[in-house]
């Protein structure tokens, strides 16, 4: 992630900027009457997050294919059963209620065979396990709580999600090579004269560069609330949420 003092998380703006009704809170105001509106963002953020509630599972000393057809028949459970409807919505939080339904669920599932009957023959979530199972060995051993391993888990793909919603923007507005050069500098300074070497290659001066980098910074933190913004279901909560999210980083 580079320096604190660099990240792209600090220094994004004021809570309440241009928050709209966003993903999370339009699933929680649907309660217990889901509208096909609220369960198709309900979808779109499980589907985001699937990775940290595999590895949470993972961690909890299932197998391989047993940590997908839990997480699978947790995600049908989530997603039929409308569980929104048990969400606190003090607690307004997507990632709280998720590793605490999450929890809940695995703490029922104690014959592990019927699970895999239950979650082995349907796909709710279309991901790719294999690439999945291939991140969390890739993992290092972690010595931190499942609670705050997720957590970690979970700012690391939200950090994902907005990369990618930067990188699909530069490249349908023809950027996307000037995205790629410019991309190791959103979290990192330039070292001395770095711009300069590289202006002949892109046919750019270093001041250019430099103008580019910072409206790409500008553009990655302003996706990074928006990210946010759309898993809290209180404007007033997101500082809060980034704050929290710097320092699952930093674990």
């Amino acid at each position: 992630m580079g320096n604190l003092s660099n990240n792209p998380i600090d220094g994004v703006g004021g809570a309440h900027d241009h928050f709209l009704t966003t993903h999370w809170t339009m699933v929680l105001a649907a309660g217990r009457e889901t509208t096909q509106r609220s369960a198709e963002a309900l979808e779109q953020l499980c589907r985001g997050y699937w990775y940290p509630l595999y590895a949470h599972v993972r961690r909890q000393g299932h197998g391989e294919h047993e940590a997908q057809d839990l997480t699978q028949e947790f995600f049908a459970r989530l997603l039929e059963k409308n569980y929104i409807g048990q969400a606190d919505r003090k607690k307004g939080r997507f990632r709280s209620f998720l590793l605490a339904s999450l929890n809940h669920f695995l703490c029922n599932e104690c014959d592990k065979k019927k699970a895999l009957k239950r979650g082995g023959d349907r796909t709710i979530i279309s991901v790719d396990d294999e690439s999945a199972e291939a991140r969390f060995q890739m993992e290092p051993a972690s010595t931190l709580p499942p609670d705050e391993e997720f957590e970690k888990q979970w700012a690391v793909s939200l950090l994902e999600q907005t990369m990618i919603r930067l990188q699909t923007e530069q490249r349908n507005s023809g950027k996307e090579a000037l995205y790629t050069a410019l991309k190791p500098y959103l979290s990192a300074k330039p070292e001395h004269g770095e711009y300069e070497r590289m202006a002949g290659s892109l046919g750019m001066s270093a001041n250019a560069i430099g103008v580019a980098v910072k409206r790409l910074r500008a553009r990655y933190r302003a996706l990074i609330k928006e990210e946010v913004a759309n898993t809290v279901s209180d404007p007033n909560a997101v500082e809060e949420e980034m704050t929290h999210i710097l320092t699952a980083l930093t674990r």
